[in-house]
């Protein structure tokens, strides 16, 4: 099987699971290919948990789920040293942020401090506890699923945290076809337990070469650049994207590249993944009176093509 062949699978094989939501898998595939950390937000009961679950065992990577709660603190994540009396020394049991996937259930249900916890480990794939410096496995991924904010009991993420996801998705409800096709099959955790792998970590690292190997060229470029600088000009969102914010809209448009079975970035491919990728990064303006997706995707319409 071809590498073509084998992202076609991972592709239809989440689509098996999360029936009426190919884009939304499609972008969570690219997600992890770039490298990438994910979020899914949505209202309960739609399926952010079980694509999360049915994501970690498609790649085959070991992880660990966390149900985030106000009491939650960061020692459950990074793991705690014991006194162990017969070694007469303190020993470092890890904790399930040492896992390729850490599946951060409801992350905004906890606490700040604890959000907190997982900003190093995000962006440098190590964690300092003690004074000392942990490297984690790697590939190292977080899906997060996040409820809406007007639900009770839940804490913004502060934004620091969320420049650190590069996808922010949403998956919606069914549409009716979607829904009876869940009323009437199989019961989707049984799915996901008999789901296959179909990568190994070492093969989704080289896939994650190939993407960084995907061609962009100086027009490709420039156009990139036209849209960081509308977010700038203050017409569209009262602050605009970081460079860092840029790197990863280029990321995201050549892991979607690859996915199309192409060796170069098309504007098409960019145009594909903006909205999903700075979305939850940008506040529109005030008069603008559209969510932060609708306002990228009006934005989009008005920077001219390469």
């Amino acid at each position: 099987m071809d590498i073509q062949e084998k992202l076609t699978a991972l592709v239809n094989q989440l689509n098996t699971v999360i029936v009426g939501k190919s884009d939304q898998t499609q972008d969570c595939v690219a997600c992890l290919l770039a490298g990438g950390h994910l979020l899914i937000e949505d209202v309960p009961g739609v399926g952010k948990t079980t694509l999360a679950h049915a994501l970690a065992r498609t790649f085959g990577l070991q992880f660990s789920r966390v149900q985030f709660t106000a009491d939650l603190m960061p020692g459950d994540l990074l793991g705690v040293s014991i006194y162990e009396r017969g070694a007469e020394k303190f020993v470092f049991h890890p904790g399930p942020l040492f896992a390729q996937v850490l599946l951060a259930d409801e992350i905004n249900r906890a606490s700040p401090k604890t959000q907190s916890a997982l900003l190093e480990a995000m962006e440098e794939k190590q964690v300092t506890i003690e004074g000392q410096t942990r490297p984690l496995p790697l590939p190292f991924f977080v899906i997060a699923t996040q409820n809406p904010m007007d639900q009770a009991g839940t804490y913004a993420l502060p934004e620091s945290q969320l420049d650190r996801f590069l996808m922010c998705i949403s998956l919606g409800y069914p549409s009716r076809t979607a829904e009876r096709e869940l009323l009437c099959g199989v019961d989707r955790r049984q799915l996901v337990d008999a789901l296959p792998s179909l990568l190994t970590a070492q093969e989704l690292l080289t896939l994650q070469d190939q993407v960084q190997a995907i061609h962009a060229a100086g027009p490709l470029l420039d156009y990139v650049q036209d849209l960081m600088a509308a977010t700038r000009s203050g017409q569209w969102f009262i602050q605009g994207l970081s460079p860092r914010a840029g790197i990863a809209v280029l990321r995201a448009a050549k892991a979607h590249a690859l996915l199309a079975g192409r060796s170069y970035v098309a504007p098409d491919d960019v145009r594909a993944v903006l909205p999903q990728t700075i979305a939850h990064r940008l506040i529109p303006t005030g008069d603008a009176g559209r969510g932060a997706q609708e306002q990228v995707r009006a934005m989009l319409d008005a920077v001219p093509l390469p």
